[in-house]
């Protein structure tokens, strides 16, 4: 599927409802982050004509998922140390 918009906009068959074809178009895609909706306008999906199935772009999620990594711009070594966890001490299960 191409997933760029210099692309020829071509249609697939949709796997979903096998009857109908997705064409690639732009919706405004709604997730939640926490207790946070987030909305993002013209964000790349295939759309099935017949029973609505979307399928949203690879390329594009993956890149909504940098943006929106909390960790985006921490140094790797400072996440490392912070995450390790201090040993416990191991005491005997309660008879």
């Amino acid at each position: 599927m191409p997933t760029h918009s210099s692309e020829i906009h071509e249609s697939y068959p949709c796997q979903k409802c096998q009857g109908g074809r997705k064409h690639r178009q732009t919706i405004t895609l709604m997730t939640w982050l926490g207790d946070d909706l987030i909305t993002v306008p013209d964000f790349p999906a295939w759309i099935c004509d017949l029973c609505g199935h979307r399928l949203y772009d690879s390329h594009a999620l993956a890149q909504l998922s940098l943006l929106l990594n909390p960790d985006v711009g921490t140094p790797i070594q400072h996440r490392l140390i912070n995450d390790r966890k201090k040993p416990t001490a191991n005491y005997p299960p309660l008879a």
